[in-house]
């Protein structure tokens, strides 16, 4: 299993930038594996996130905006559910993955 957050290295947006530096921070910090997909410089990488990102989750207009989380193959949503999912505690249930004895997150 492992994390793959798609990322826009040259986003013009600040939100977005900062809403990527939270999550991989996040990531860095709790010494979670992940591995960082840049859409911005592969386009390989924007083609599988846009076909992979589920129906339901895309916006009413344009394509679907980075950071998104998945495991391996599996969408786990956007930077609203991994806000959510750190708020109460759940990230490790969120990203499906087994929390570390003693850890916070895993109560």
């Amino acid at each position: 299993m492992v994390i793959k957050v798609y990322i826009a290295s040259s986003s013009g947006s600040t939100a977005i930038k900062k809403q990527q530096q939270d999550v991989l921070g996040f990531l860095e910090a709790n010494k979670i594996e992940f591995e960082e997909k840049d859409i911005a410089a592969n386009e390989e990488n924007r083609k599988w996130m846009r076909e992979n990102v589920p129906e339901d989750s895309r916006p009413a207009s344009g394509n679907p905006l980075p950071p998104r989380l998945f495991n391996d193959s599996r969408y786990l949503g956007d930077y609203e559910a991994f806000f959510e999912a750190r708020e109460n505690n759940a990230v490790y249930a969120f990203l499906g993955l087994t929390a570390p004895p003693g850890s916070k997150v895993g109560e």
